[in-house]
């Protein structure tokens, strides 16, 4: 069973930038995309497996929403998590977000 589960305000997370929380021993990327674009990925890059994508670079790849990881620039898909440089074994684990009344909620498996 899925729950809604509030990880913070608006206000918690950066316009056009990505911030970090913890929920059940997981880190997981916030991306404040646009003021109606939010999403949600693990934080940890497939590549070395570093905790950093909420450090990240977000911008677009011919119109999809990415991430760059800070430390190598591999970039993924905030959508569905691939890798835009086309590895397949290089994937992100994506997690439902939304904005209710200026709280930001995650669905989570609970």
């Amino acid at each position: 069973m899925t729950q809604w589960i509030k990880v913070g305000t608006v206000e918690d997370f950066p316009p056009s930038g990505g911030a970090c929380v913890l929920l059940s021993g997981k880190q997981i990327a916030i991306f404040n995309f646009t003021q109606d674009e939010w999403y949600a990925v693990e934080n940890k890059c497939p590549h070395e497996g570093q905790q950093t994508l909420s450090r990240g670079i977000i911008g677009d790849f011919c119109g999809e929403p990415k991430v760059a990881c800070p430390l190598h620039k591999n970039s993924f898909s905030l959508k569905d998590g691939r890798h835009l440089g086309g590895n397949p074994d290089w994937k992100l684990k994506i997690y439902p977000v939304m904005v209710k009344s200026g709280e930001v909620l995650l669905e989570m498996e609970g």
